[in-house]
């Protein structure tokens, strides 16, 4: 039997103690949730695959990538969500004529 060596580590410890393996990672034509996203994010951060490697496995393109990595450190895992985009990716602002129609009196 061939065995393939590789200079990556099979398993890392992770800051909170847990251990992350190859076969944590989700499957290629996964269905993304937060949790996922968060478990390829640490796989490559801590060096059990590489960022081109996430990228090619996953079909996701740098910017996509780099929204997860910027989402998780400023946020964490919750930041991940799909229903929390407009809470942590876009900033809070009033258009024009909502700004207006706030400052009339209400009903006479």
């Amino acid at each position: 039997m061939l065995v393939r060596r590789s200079s990556r580590p099979r398993l890392v410890t992770l800051d909170d103690g847990r251990i992350l393996s190859v076969a944590d990672l989700p499957d290629a034509d996964t269905r993304w949730v937060a949790s996922r996203k968060q478990t390829v994010v640490l796989a490559v951060t801590h060096g059990l695959i590489s960022r081109d490697e996430a990228l090619r496995r996953y079909g996701l393109s740098e910017d996509e990538f780099d929204a997860w990595c910027s989402a998780i450190a400023m946020h964490g895992k919750a930041a991940l969500r799909t229903t929390a985009l407009q809470r942590y990716r876009q900033p809070r602002t009033i258009p024009a004529t909502s700004a207006a129609t706030a400052q009339r009196a209400p009903f006479p």
